[in-house]
């Protein structure tokens, strides 16, 4: 019998950073009062015993075997778009999101066409009780007859259950529930959700099941536990949305499948989740006209061009420092461009509180919506609407100068399929853009220019 230790360590529960005296912050991503004890007792040697398997030989790369790569679809093409084409089986996929964002609702509406009808499924929840489940599979109206439900979080029981049925996909509903007998820390902390995950991810390549996992997030926004475990799994995906909107954006952040950065938009219904087909038209959709500080940009998103409005309020502040205040944007680069219009274009702002919104609850990040930005933000402080029908899309550099964007092309095809005629964009992307039958193309090299363009064309 090999002998066991036991040990007394601290463990960060932010970043899994170990040492063994406690401090007041974690000597490695300086979180106050992270550090947690935790009995360490395990074997001296070898890998968990609860996933079987023999160890794996050495083989030259020209020596194994190609194989076409299969996809197994969910049913849901906006799932099956962010994964690049369905489900690899043996996969595993983290999902995370906020509480009550949909994330049960997604993957039992996915369940059931991966079953084919026939096939076991397993949809294991340390949360809820199979009553609830129930519940909740009625009101989606999922009704698959090898659908199975088990409420356990201890692993050793899951696997078991997972043996008998030979599923052909696990949900494991959430890894913070989860704990292993090998492991005698408490459920969520960092060594039990890193052991788990190791052990689930051995369990879906002996096995070729795609283990889905929920995970639950910080109030940062980022899953919870350790980072090495978006390491260890296949594919990470946020769910993410507003609860006052009915909108809901699945974004890939990692893929070794296919394209990271794809996101899928869903929109919450009584009856669950509902595709949305075309996302530019729905964003869009109730965009008044001749408004101040309103325009149309145009976000890529993976490989898929999204049309959103952006609206910027600019008014007299009455305080000695202004607000700034942004929503759907990041706030330090719409600092920053407010900064650029009053150096380089002569705009007094630091008397003014300024906020921006990306309409929709959709958050952008992509550098071609500066220029957007700035033409709303003096739209709205020369009280000058912009045209209903122009798409504005551009870099800006800290020069004023305005640079260009990627993949014009297919931007500005999207944009026309909604009516746009007329497009005021980086004066490079012109030079290499073909021309576009029924678009015109205005190219700017400054934002002074831009000016001139979009808030005279009225």
């Amino acid at each position: 019998m090999k002998p066991v230790r036991s040990r007394v360590q601290f463990v960060c529960q932010s970043c899994g950073h170990q040492t063994p005296r406690w401090a007041g912050r974690c000597p490695d991503c300086g979180q106050w009062n992270s550090l947690r004890e935790e009995v360490s007792q395990r074997e001296e040697r070898g890998r968990p015993k609860a996933v079987s398997g023999g160890p794996a030989a050495a083989t030259p790369i020209d020596q194994i075997e190609g194989t076409d790569e299969m996809r197994l679809e969910t049913g849901l093409g906006e799932l099956d778009r962010v994964l690049g084409g369905g489900v690899v089986p043996g996969s595993v996929i983290l999902v995370g999101g906020d509480p009550g964002i949909g994330k049960t609702t997604l993957l039992l509406q996915a369940l059931e066409q991966l079953g084919h009808g026939a096939e076991a499924l397993l949809y294991v929840s340390g949360e809820e009780s199979p009553r609830q489940i129930k519940m909740r599979g009625d009101r989606l109206g999922v009704h698959h007859s090898q659908l199975y439900v088990l409420a356990e979080t201890s692993f050793e029981e899951i696997l078991k259950a997972a043996q008998q049925l030979k599923p052909a996909a696990l949900v494991v509903d959430s890894i913070q529930t989860v704990y292993t007998d090998q492991v005698s820390s408490a459920p969520g902390s960092v060594s039990q959700v890193q052991e788990v995950a190791c052990q689930l991810m051995w369990y879906a390549k002996r096995s070729a099941v795609p283990v889905f996992i929920i995970g639950h997030v910080t109030k940062e926004g980022v899953i919870a536990g350790p980072r090495l475990l978006e390491h260890i799994v296949d594919t990470v995906l946020y769910f993410e949305g507003d609860k006052s909107h009915a909108f809901r954006i699945l974004r890939a952040v990692k893929n070794r499948f296919g394209a990271t950065n794809e996101i899928g938009v869903f929109e919450m219904k009584d009856s669950g989740l509902e595709e949305v087909a075309n996302p530019s038209e729905l964003f869009l959709a109730g965009r008044p006209e001749r408004s101040t500080g309103s325009v149309v940009v145009s976000s890529l998103e993976g490989s898929r061009p999204i049309l959103v409005e952006l609206q910027a309020l600019v008014t007299a502040t009455g305080y000695a420092m202004p607000k700034r205040m942004a929503n759907g944007v990041e706030l330090n680069r719409m600092s920053l461009l407010l900064a650029v219009m009053e150096k380089r274009s002569g705009f007094h702002l630091s008397g003014q509180d300024v906020y921006v919104n990306v309409v929709g609850g959709l958050r952008v990040d992509e550098p071609s919506i500066d220029l957007g930005i700035v033409a709303a933000v003096a739209s709205s402080l020369r009280e000058q609407p912009i045209d209903s029908r122009t798409l504005v899309m551009g870099e800006v550099g800290l020069g004023g100068e305005v640079r260009p964007v990627n993949q014009v092309e297919i931007r500005l095809k999207e944009a026309m399929k909604l009516g746009f005629r007329r497009c005021v964009l980086p004066e490079r992307n012109i030079e290499k853009c073909p021309p576009i039958e029924g678009m015109e193309m205005i190219g700017v090299q400054e934002i002074t220019q831009m000016f001139d363009q979009v808030l005279a064309y009225v």
